[in-house]
């Protein structure tokens, strides 16, 4: 027996440790909302997580994906938190439905209360899948290393911990897809029984592994649709080096699982937006729109006018701007990239590009399946250079800081884990260096511990949205809401900027200032239906004077305070004048 355990631990120690750091993950990343959403208490620091997390609890309830909002036709559908879409009566998702339905569907088999810890789950089993995959990819003592660095790399942690975001869970659907692509097209090993060894490969190669790879990667394209830009490139690569073993067989099982994991999206896209292939997005449908028309004509002039080099060129740079509807500026995009990689992550970035260094120098070892990666990674970090780099995001109310929550970290996350496996390779290089085995084990394991300090102290300390930062703003925001909500009707309107995801969907919510005028009116509209308020800054006797005397008065309205929330907030009250 003893003999038996032994054997064990020595062929799945590595599991065993993956497995561990799995665990251990889970439950630091679950810790974050245990601590913040205590006593039914469940609010959110973003209006994405807002609303993910209302429509999620919403599905798994009631099988629906809208909230009836009656008074918004009344008010030019301004009655909605920020990430909603307001069409008539109607609240629907501005976003991505795959998170929505794959977390609905697994609270309404369990209960809603799962819901919150349902990131940290799926981010401790990307941890295993991650070992799973660059085992495959680059041997398992690379795969041990790069599992261990991502189970404590600041954004995976950070963005499981705020577990209402689509990145991470996207992120583990396609390594787990991706592992099992690499599977259906890896040969068996000899086996003692070689006849029922082969009939069981066969059947898991053609038909099994095809049909999981389909099913997880359809489920990461309804999670994260947007990302296809780089994907279907990635994929398409991926299939091209792979071509003979995958066969027509396995692409058509594949591509057939796939489909069938995305038509509840298409179901619903159809019942909310009213075609298949629109979003919550009107910005990305009218980008396909136009990027359908404009290919249909790029082909059509291309085989029919060759010689109308001018009309192609004009296609093109419509096709380009469109999928780059927010524009494309490289000084921007390195801007970035220096700020979030190179900077926030130094270790990341200078071990993956020495490792990638020591990777070329050692080109007798490179093989087909390590060409394949390094191709699908330069066109996806590309890509993701460029279409995100060149946005504007301020996450942080402050646009000069560069920290964790800013999106780019969780947009970027398949860069950085894209080049851990590089880094994982410098580590064991160096280490290698010693010879001796428990030198080369303790230069590991010191390695580890360097990285594992460095990268909790960031994800808690490090930055101005760090964990521990970030949950004691959210606890301190139950006083604010334990407050406003008790001098409030239970139908009032609350007119606010940012604590539309506090309030809502205890109170109606508009996002909104008294700088519009035809707002304005808007607001004069509802004082006549409902109680209606302002929380926001507090205003100087100055301000407040000039809005009841000209900005409100133009719309026959008058504030007056009802109460100072907190030292910088205070809560109004809306009425005819």
């Amino acid at each position: 027996m003893l003999t038996t355990i032994k054997n064990f631990l020595k062929l799945h120690w590595r599991l065993l440790l993956i497995i561990s750091a799995a665990i251990v993950f889970f439950i630091g990343t679950s810790s974050y909302n245990y601590q913040t959403q205590q006593n039914g208490f469940i609010k959110w620091s973003s209006p994405d997580e807002t609303a993910n997390y209302t429509f999620t609890k919403l599905y798994a309830q009631s099988g629906n994906l809208t909230i009836n909002e009656k008074y918004n036709s009344l008010a030019n559908n301004i009655i909605h938190p920020r990430s909603f879409l307001a069409q008539g009566d109607l609240l629907k998702p501005m976003s991505f439905l795959g998170l929505i339905l794959v977390y609905g569907k697994i609270a309404a088999l369990t209960s809603y209360k799962v819901i919150p810890y349902l990131t940290p789950f799926f981010g401790a089993l990307g941890i295993i899948f991650f070992y799973f995959l660059i085992k495959q990819l680059f041997g398992k003592n690379n795969g041990l290393i790069s599992a261990l660095l991502l189970a404590v790399f600041p954004p995976f942690v950070y963005y499981s911990s705020r577990s209402m975001f689509h990145n991470v869970l996207f992120v583990v659907l396609l390594i787990i897809g991706l592992y099992f692509a690499v599977l259906m097209n890896k040969d068996e090993g000899p086996s003692t029984n070689e006849q029922a060894k082969n009939n069981k490969a066969n059947c898991r190669n053609k038909f099994i592994y095809p049909a999981l790879s389909g099913l997880f990667i359809g489920l990461a394209i309804i999670t994260r649709t947007s990302e296809m830009l780089w994907l279907l490139p990635l994929l398409t690569i991926l299939w091209l080096f792979n071509i003979k073993r995958t066969g027509i067989v396995k692409l058509i099982i594949l591509i057939c699982f796939l489909a069938l994991s995305i038509l509840p999206v298409i179901y619903w896209n159809q019942i909310l937006y009213n075609a298949p292939l629109n979003t919550g997005y009107p910005e990305m449908n009218s980008s396909i729109e136009k990027l359908t028309e404009s290919s249909s004509q790029l082909i059509k002039t291309t085989v029919s006018k060759t010689s109308e080099l001018d009309a192609i060129k004009a296609l093109a740079t419509k096709i380009k701007n469109t999928i780059f509807y927010f524009g494309l500026d490289a000084y921007k995009s390195f801007k970035m990239f220096y700020y979030y990689f190179f900077h926030m992550f130094a270790w990341l970035f200078w071990s993956a590009v020495l490792g990638f260094l020591l990777f070329l120098f050692s080109y007798k070892e490179i093989k087909k399946r390590h060409l394949a990666f390094l191709a699908a990674y330069l066109v996806t970090s590309t890509v993701l250079l460029f279409y995100y780099g060149s946005w504007e995001f301020h996450d942080n109310p402050d646009p000069k800081q560069t920290t964790i929550g800013n999106s780019y970290t969780r947009y970027w996350l398949p860069i950085y884990l894209g080049a851990m496996p590089f880094a994982s390779l410098f580590i064991l290089k160096i280490s290698q260096l010693l010879k001796n085995k428990f030198l080369i084990i303790g230069t590991r394991i010191a390695f580890l511990i360097v990285i594992y300090f460095i990268s909790i102290q960031f994800v808690l300390f490090g930055s101005a949205e760090g964990l521990v930062v970030s949950a004691k703003k959210q606890k301190a925001t139950k006083a604010e809401y334990d407050q406003v909500l008790s001098l409030t009707e239970n139908n009032s309107v609350i007119i606010t900027r940012y604590h539309d995801k506090l309030f809502f969907p205890e109170r109606k919510v508009i996002m909104g200032l008294f700088d519009d005028d035809n707002m304005n009116l808007e607001y004069a509209k509802l004082t006549n239906l409902l109680p209606v308020y302002y929380y926001n800054f507090t205003f100087p006797e100055k301000d407040f004077n000039y809005l009841n005397n000209n900005k409100l008065k133009k719309a026959n309205l008058k504030i007056s305070i009802v109460k100072s929330i907190t030292k910088d907030f205070s809560l109004y009250r809306l009425e005819k004048n």
